[in-house]
């Protein structure tokens, strides 16, 4: 069966990083465009040597290019407020979505979690890097016990950080922070992100932190492994750094929500994870982009099996 094509927006870091993980892994897709609005990027210079066609004119140059009308999916790896403007171009044309920027204009996919749940809809929407990693462990606490509340911590290196990124720091908190309660099951959900500066970088890292209902120790921690073992399907460098940590917090031990101030009683789950990314585009302390583009990449091959486009 001929691959069906897609195009890409925005050729930095993340952008580029889908390019190469397509070109390389997928049996179902191919990248039919690249484009950005910077002519000197090293992501349009790579795109132009590997024969993918590109402009620098950003979505109005994408609309104009003889390509565009054979495109069946397109990434938007730019940032939150350009989507809304790409998002409207697109919609137009009837063109598949799937938005890797915070905007949250089309429902959260989490592969693990609710993959098939919104692949009907014309913008889907992959939430952010620490969602991805975390949103997985919430869900794998929620299946077990109602979870009150959810935090995570995501830390970076700040060189995999790109203009994008760093222009959507309060989006990523925003987004993430309902995506945790919309997508884990969090009754109240708090995200933060980190860009460390250390040298030489650092490993993708994530901590995540569950106030739950008292329930079965040990099915907690079966069910966070079994989930991260889901997303090892295609993130094989997603791994725990050390068991699952449960705490039984009663009267002896009083704790208050955080937010409401309210005493609380119940479990509280922590758990501690790195994501060592596969190398395609930057190294492997990258994790932060691998994560995001295999969720997407994962999204997109599960919508061309589904939609069996000719």
């Amino acid at each position: 069966m001929p691959k069906v094509k897609s195009a890409i927006i925005g050729s930095g870091n993340i952008g580029t990083d889908l390019m190469i993980k397509i070109m390389r892994n997928s049996a179902s897709l191919e990248v039919a465009a690249l484009i950005g609005v910077d002519p000197s990027s090293d992501g349009l210079a790579r795109a132009a040597r590997l024969g993918v066609a590109t402009s620098h004119e950003g979505i109005e140059g994408l609309l104009r290019m003889p390509e565009f009308q054979d495109i069946r999916i397109v990434f938007d790896a730019t940032s939150a407020a350009a989507h809304a403007r790409h998002d409207a171009a697109l919609r137009q044309h009837g063109k598949q979505v799937i938005d890797l920027t915070p905007a949250a204009i089309g429902p959260y996919v989490v592969p693990p979690v609710n993959l098939d749940s919104h692949l009907d809809t014309q913008n889907i929407n992959m939430v952010t890097c620490g969602g991805q990693a975390t949103i997985p462990i919430v869900a794998a606490v929620s299946q077990v016990a109602k979870v009150h509340y959810a935090e995570i911590v995501a830390s970076i290196a700040s060189k995999s950080a790109g203009p994008g990124t760093r222009a959507n720091v309060d989006e990523f908190t925003e987004t993430t922070s309902r995506a945790l309660e919309s997508v884990g099951g969090a009754v109240r959900g708090k995200a933060i992100i980190v860009l460390n500066p250390a040298e030489p970088p650092l490993i993708m890292r994530d901590t995540v932190f569950c106030l739950c209902d008292a329930a079965d120790e040990g099915a907690i921690r079966a069910s966070v492994e079994r989930m991260v073992r889901s997303v090892q399907e295609y993130v094989p460098g997603y791994r725990l750094k050390q068991d699952v940590q449960v705490q039984r917090v009663g009267a002896d031990a009083p704790l208050r929500m955080p937010q409401s101030n309210a005493p609380f009683t119940g479990l509280k789950v922590s758990v501690f994870l790195e994501v060592e990314g596969a190398a395609h585009y930057l190294p492997a302390y990258a994790g932060n982009l691998d994560i995001m583009t295999s969720a997407a990449l994962r999204t997109a091959e599960r919508l061309v099996e589904l939609r069996k486009w000719n």
